[in-house]
């Protein structure tokens, strides 16, 4: 039994996600603990026999451990794994790039288009260590027992009569040792110094087809023979059959983790889970690998631990556009005649290459070819052996009379007395040409449908999941339309998946649920993974993509995890508590503010804060350019939260320095903008006495590309009459070309001027976002309220208060 410990950090599953982390950040040297609900599959130990396959689904309540988890939900069906590798023990090992120009904006009216915070570029260098990490291999097709593999080829051949692009795909399956040519069934040669985790010998592809159902020759470099091997070795504690329930943080920093033990005398018993003892785990920081179904459930069912996650939790989820159809009884015109075409989709990997269509997006670069809807890939996708034994036995009026002819042959011999008696050519014959499982295939199409589905509890415990495939019809519809295209280039019968017909699909790569974003009101964790208002807690798997990927989403999803483990690094082993996420240290860029690692437990605060009105393009003046906008149209507004890092070193600051971010939107700079980098300056004195000015600089990059600087100042100072009102909800404004700093202002092009208000709603609704976090929130509240009401008392107050003090005492009525 495992022994309850404190760890440096815990993570929650075994995925792409979750053991790419896991290995990182052991091998930085950092005490990891990963809990992972499935057991653990040496090879040879994936179930085969009809008894153990109608075992191998996941529900311990009814003593099934096995390894296929299956939801239901309204309009969408999902199959996900349960063990140790999670996702990679049953994926077609596919390892794709998602394509530079999907990191996509938004676009009025949506049409599919999602904004991701980060970009291909950012990826690239962890793409490269993913894959060499997996040990990516492209299908070696020109090589002497693997140049004839059917399926392959016949895919290729569709796509050069409708002028697609086609390719072998990168694997994550060895075919070839280092250094030697590719052969079937050689030992392979374990890299590194240590064994996998198993201690078992695996061997090279044997084309066997047996991918998708867990592969008893450990040719797959799953992530058990990879990433988990690796981090075993580093000292990570790998914990098995371990079922997270429960997510809370520490009073005294970091976070408490309750499981549940689903131990293997439990494996074909009913057992009441719900009665299972919760055994627990504390950490400094901790990552959630559990799947874009399972980390938004667990942070659902925990929401009230985590009050700071607001309402992305949950949205931009879908299936990756995954969409399965059926190619049967391709035929081939050989010499005048119409013959079966030989398929064979049972040997070979289970994808070997793909089809790539191009989405509209990619004709808007360089020149490019672009199409007219969303891009996707449609793959050749194959099936264990024992599939087309299921399949001739779907074939029963040709089997039935194949057996009466039989046997009318061998009752006649019997009369006539034949003396014949090999009789190797009839049982051939009786077994057939097996004509249907030899020349069919299924196609697995994926691409960008839609990333609206939104994720909830019904009767707050079951996970819900509302999505509709009328949002993205147009994309199914495209790809259903190649995919019909492509059964034609075959001469086959083409076949949509049952489920079709009901306006269902079911997907093998949901994403979404946890979606990364720039701040709280866009994502639920920022594009380094950490979840926003809850330092040290981090999201590492597909629930944190944004919407669809493209293609097969496992590469970026570790490519993802793989940067954010590399930044926790960077990080150092401090509590995460205690400092606030790097997206709000990233975004300072001044140094004005003390970070609260930096101060070794300090206390947070945030709001968030939205501002409307008007701007000119060309004009110089504020008035007249929020009188001219007004009447033009020229609308802007900015919505943003505002972070303050250590609030005791704010009030010291004399810049009283914050961050900021958000977004800015306007015609001005081409629609909804994201803020990369804010600033915020509550009070700065300016030369006169009883006069301050609240200052605001956010950098962003118009629809265009170009660098534009958001400038605006609150003139707080004490005129007549009662204007404080006015002074701290008027920002004057000034969209200035370029990214330019304080010092360059007067020398900066004005690319347009004018006046931002709060609207008394906004204003009321802004007194509801104030958040504190640390070790004294209250505290940090007061400061703040005794810091903002005191300047503000000093400069309206303090004439009249030294007017009534004074020796000669209030001016006479």
């Amino acid at each position: 039994m495992a022994a309850d410990t404190h760890f440096d950090v815990v993570v929650v599953g075994s995925g792409f996600g979750g053991s790419v982390a896991c290995y990182r950040l052991a091998d930085a040297g950092l005490r990891v603990c990963l809990l992972e609900r499935g057991k653990s599959y040496p090879p040879g130990s994936f179930p085969r026999r009809p008894r153990e396959m109608g075992q191998n689904f996941w529900d311990p309540s009814r003593g099934q451990h096995g390894l296929y988890n299956v939801w239901s939900f309204r309009k969408v069906e999902a199959l996900v794994a349960a063990g140790l590798g999670g996702g990679s023990l049953i994926y077609a090992n596919v390892l794709l790039r998602k394509d530079p120009r999907w990191f996509t904006q938004p676009k009025p009216g949506g049409g599919g288009h999602e904004d991701w915070p980060l970009t291909r570029d950012d990826l690239d260098p962890h793409y490269d260590q993913v894959e060499g990490m997996l040990g990516a291999q492209t299908y070696p097709l020109a090589s002497p027992g693997y140049d004839d593999t059917a399926k392959t080829l016949a895919l290729q051949r569709a796509a050069a009569g409708l002028g697609l692009e086609w390719a072998l795909a990168p694997l994550a399956v060895t075919f070839a040792n280092p250094d030697r040519p590719p052969a079937q069934g050689e030992p392979i040669v374990e890299s590194g110094a240590y064994p996998n985790l198993h201690g078992r010998g695996r061997l090279t592809c044997l084309l066997c087809g047996e991918c998708d159902i867990g592969c008893n020759y450990g040719s797959k470099n799953t992530l058990d023979h990879t990433y988990l091997s690796a981090a075993k070795h580093r000292g990570a504690e790998l914990r098995a059959r371990s079922e997270v329930r429960s997510l809370a943080p520490r009073a005294a920093g970091g976070y408490r983790v309750g499981y549940v033990e689903h131990r293997s005398e439990h494996e074909g018993h009913a057992t009441d889970t719900g009665g299972l003892p919760e055994r627990h785990v504390t950490c400094d920081r901790l990552v959630l690998g559990a799947g874009a179904l399972g980390t938004p459930y667990l942070l659902l069912r925990n929401r009230r631990s985590f009050p700071g996650i607001g309402a992305p939790l949950g949205t931009r989820f879908c299936g990756n556009g995954d969409l399965l159809t059926f190619l049967l009884r391709s035929t081939d015109n050989v010499n005048g005649a119409t013959v079966p075409r030989r398929i064979d989709a049972s040997r070979g990997p289970v994808i070997t290459s793909y089809v790539r269509v191009p989405d509209r997006v990619d004709g808007a670069h360089q020149g490019g070819p672009g199409g007219d809807g969303p891009g996707y890939y449609i793959q050749d996708a194959g099936f264990p052996g024992v599939v087309d034994w299921l399949l001739e036995g779907t074939t029963v009026p040709s089997t039935v009379n194949r057996l009466v002819r039989f046997a009318g042959r061998r009752a006649w011999a019997r009369l006539t007395r034949c003396p014949k008696s090999d009789l190797s050519a009839e049982i051939g014959a009786l077994l057939g040409d097996a004509r249907l499982s030899s020349s069919s295939f299924p196609l697995l199409g994926m691409g960008r449908d839609v990333p609206d589905g939104v994720m909830g509890l019904r009767r707050k415990r079951y996970l819900d999941v509302r999505w509709s495939l009328a949002t993205s019809r147009h994309y199914f519809e495209r790809l259903d339309a190649t995919m019909a295209a492509i059964a034609d280039q075959l001469d086959a019968d083409f076949r949509r998946n049952p489920l079709w017909k009901f306006n269902r699909v079911i997907t093998v790569h949901p994403v979404g649920g946890a979606p990364m974003g720039r701040h709280a009101a866009e994502g639920v964790v920022s594009p380094e993974g950490e979840v926003f208002n809850h330092p040290g807690l981090f999201v590492a798997d597909g629930s944190v993509m944004p919407g669809p990927v493209g293609p097969n989403p496992s590469l970026t999803i570790a490519a993802f995890a793989n940067r954010m483990a590399e930044r926790m690094i960077e990080d150092g082993p401090r509590r995460a508590t205690r400092r606030p996420s790097r997206a709000t240290t990233a975004a300072a860029g001044t140094g004005g503010a003390t970070t609260a690692a930096e101060t070794g437990g300090a206390t947070a605060l945030s709001f968030t804060e939205e501002m409307k009105g008007f701007v000119t393009v060309g004009e110089l003046d504020y008035d007249r350019g929020a009188r001219e906008g007004k009447r033009s149209g020229g609308a802007l507004m900015f919505h943003l939260t505002i972070e303050v890092a250590d609030i005791d070193a704010f009030v010291a600051d004399p810049r009283k320095e914050g961050t900021a971010h958000g977004w800015v939107q306007g015609e001005a700079v081409g629609g909804r903008r994201p803020v990369e980098q804010g600033i915020f300056n509550l009070f700065v004195d300016a030369a006169e006495a009883n006069r301050t000015n609240m200052l605001y600089r956010l950098f962003l990059h118009d629809g265009d590309g170009a660098p534009v600087t958001l400038v605006g100042f609150k003139d707080v100072k004490d005129d007549p009459g009662f204007d404080v009102w006015q002074d701290t909800t008027t920002l004057f404004t000034r969209l200035l070309e370029g990214h330019v700093q304080a010092a360059g202002d007067e020398a900066a092009d004005v690319r347009a001027s004018g006046v931002l208000i709060i609207h008394m709603l906004d204003f009321l609704e802004q007194l509801t976002t104030f958040r504190a976090r640390g070790p004294d929130p209250a505290r940090a509240m007061g400061a703040f309220g005794r810091l903002f009401l005191g300047k503000l008392w000093d400069i309206y107050a303090g004439r009249a208060v030294d007017a009534a003090t004074s020796p000669s005492g209030p001016p006479a009525s």
